[in-house]
This record gives C-alpha cells, structure tokens and sequence, in this order.
C-alpha cells in the first residue's frame, strides 16, 4: 500500500504561522509573539494533535525545524513520560536542506538534490509521513500538490506580523475538504484538505 504525507500547519486567524510553540522557537524577522498556540490551546486540540504523532512512521521536515528540533526532543529521552518525544527520536526523520545539516540527531538523513522525486519515493518507504512546522518546504510541497492531506489547525489569534503560510506568490490551488471541520472549546478549528488540482474560474451569477 502505498504511504500518504501529511502536512500539519498551525496558523492564526490572518495566516501567521511562525513560531506557535515557543517564545524562542524562532524570533526571525524580529518576530515577538513565539508561542501564541499554547494559550489557545486545549484537551481536544492536544487529543488531535497526539492522534496524529500516534499514527506517524516518519517524519519530513525543512532545515530550519530540523535544527530547532535535533537538540531539543533528544534531551527528554525515550521513556513513556515523553511519547512526543519517545517518538520523534525513535522514527526516520527526513532532512530537505540545500546545505550541510549536522544530522546528529538519530536515524537523521538528508535528502537529496531531486527533492520532490526522494519525497514521492518515501510513499514506498512508509505508511504515514507527517511534515510538521517547516513552512517553506511544506509550500513546496503544496505548490507541486506532492502531498495527501493538510492537516491545518486555525486558532482565534490576530498578530499582524510573522511569516504567513500562504504569502504572496504561491501557487494557485484549489483543495477539497476531507471531512467535517473539528471544533475545539477554545475556538480552534482542525480543516482536513487534500489536493484538488488548480482553480476553477466562472462568474457568480445572481440568478443562481
């Protein structure tokens, strides 16, 4: 059977999804709301999210997440007390980086320079890749539609600043929704897309 990749976003209202789980996690930018998800955040988004960990054989990130992450998850260990982490140290963790990361992370590897050909070649490889985080790259995967669903967490935050997950310059699509949105207590909506090719264009007729 062959393996899907799932895309995991956490956004805010206007689109920001630049550092939700940590005030240091990444200040780019002179970004200065790092860990805007954890207040709005709840035992339905937290049930979802490890749902999701669960169910991941591998994951795929982009160099930035990679770095943040490699030294962070590591120093919780492997026991019961952190399956987050238990997890994320235990499965195959695919790097897409135009430069040199230092993989010292365990069972780390780089892809190669035909990214989305390695991407695709890891549907054969695994039942269920999550790429989580990595914005630039998880738009690279969208932009080509090289993945089978956005998992794409909208919580009720307004910054006005960060790096948007959809900024000018994307490519045009169009996605279809999986299954009904879930809705947690703190406002925070789970929206499961797939792809579903480019645009389609008419006008509105008011007649309709």
């Amino acid at each position: 059977m062959t393996g899907r990749i799932h895309i995991d976003i956490f956004s805010t209202l206007d689109g920001v999804g630049q550092s939700p789980g940590g005030i240091e996690e990444d200040t780019s930018g002179g970004f200065r709301y790092g860990g805007w998800q954890g207040p709005v955040t709840d035992d339905v988004v937290g049930a979802e999210i490890m749902a999701g960990i669960d169910a991941l054989d591998a994951l795929l990130l982009g160099r930035r997440t990679y770095d943040i992450w490699a030294p962070y998850w590591p120093a919780y260990g492997e026991g019961a007390a952190h399956p987050i982490a238990a997890k994320f140290n235990s499965v195959p963790k695919y790097v897409a980086s135009r430069g040199r990361p230092s993989l010292e992370w365990q069972g780390s590897e780089q892809l190669g320079p035909d990214t989305l050909a390695e991407v695709a070649a890891l549907r054969e490889r695994h039942r269920e890749i999550h790429v989580v985080g990595s914005l630039d790259f998880a738009r690279t995967l969208l932009d080509a539609q090289l993945f089978d669903v956005l998992n794409l967490w909208v919580f009720p935050v307004v910054l006005g600043e960060g790096k948007r997950v959809f900024p000018e310059g994307v490519e045009a699509a169009r996605l279809a929704l999986l299954e009904p949105p879930l809705v947690a207590g703190t406002g925070a909506v789970l929206l499961r897309y797939g792809p579903a090719g480019r645009p389609r264009l008419a006008d509105i007729d008011p007649r309709d």
